[in-house]
């Protein structure tokens, strides 16, 4: 099929159109909401400008709307405008998500979909956490966390690229702290600075963490394709 992907930048998002393309999908186009603020329920706010570089590597092009408030009915209807655009100009059939438990998201996307006769397709949808994050390092995903808003997860987290010792701490941390080690319930947000997706890696140039003492936030402030890796 033809598809779109709901796209922040992050882990969840890119892997699940790398598995979709596993599956024989055609991904045509990116769809990114920038939200208001990362009061969002329902989508990924942080560093959703530098998408475009990812959308370059990929060579997949991007449509983006800006959406002017927080609530959910505003942000599926933002979804709405994305979706029709991306029927007329490149006759998409389906929505890829990478949602992995999350009812509330997948009743919201399915729903908007289906209205205009389109099919969701959730590749990570019941996936096991500790599996999950092994099998994205396998893949060769490279990506790093931009927040962090649990117990137990510091300001060392932020900009950090995670690899298996990381996955191995994390666990121990999500244990102890009982929060999800897939970040599914927004611990965490990742951006994916390389993956077998991409021509080019991104090279994060400079960036500003943002912390209170609970919450943080990794901002890039400049960053670009790396040509010469």
């Amino acid at each position: 099929m033809k598809l779109a992907s709901l796209f922040s930048g992050g882990k969840d998002s890119t892997f699940a159109i790398y598995l979709a393309q596993k599956q024989g999908h055609e991904i045509t186009c990116l769809l990114s909401i920038f939200t208001k603020s990362e009061e969002s329920h329902l989508l990924h706010h942080p560093n959703i400008q530098w998408t475009k570089l990812q959308s370059q590597s990929m060579n997949i092009p991007q449509i983006t709307i800006n959406s002017n408030s927080d609530d959910t009915e505003n942000e599926l209807s933002s979804l709405e405008n994305l979706l029709n655009i991306a029927k007329n100009e490149y006759g998409i059939e389906g929505l890829v998500h990478g949602g992995i438990k999350s009812n509330f998201q997948k009743e919201k996307f399915q729903k908007v979909c289906s209205k205009h006769g389109l099919t969701v397709v959730a590749p990570l949808w019941g996936a096991e956490p500790e599996q999950y994050m092994n099998d994205l390092l396998e893949a060769n995903f490279s990506f790093i966390m931009i927040t962090v808003s649990s117990d137990g997860l510091d300001d060392s987290w932020l900009g950090k690229t995670i690899g298996f010792s990381e996955i191995k701490t994390l666990k121990k941390l999500s244990e102890q702290f009982g929060f999800n080690l897939n970040f599914e319930g927004g611990e965490s947000e990742t951006f994916v600075i390389n993956c077998p997706l991409f021509s080019n890696s991104i090279k994060i140039n400079q960036a500003e963490k943002k912390w209170d003492g609970y919450r943080g936030r990794f901002e890039i402030v400049d960053a670009e394709l790396n040509y010469h890796a």
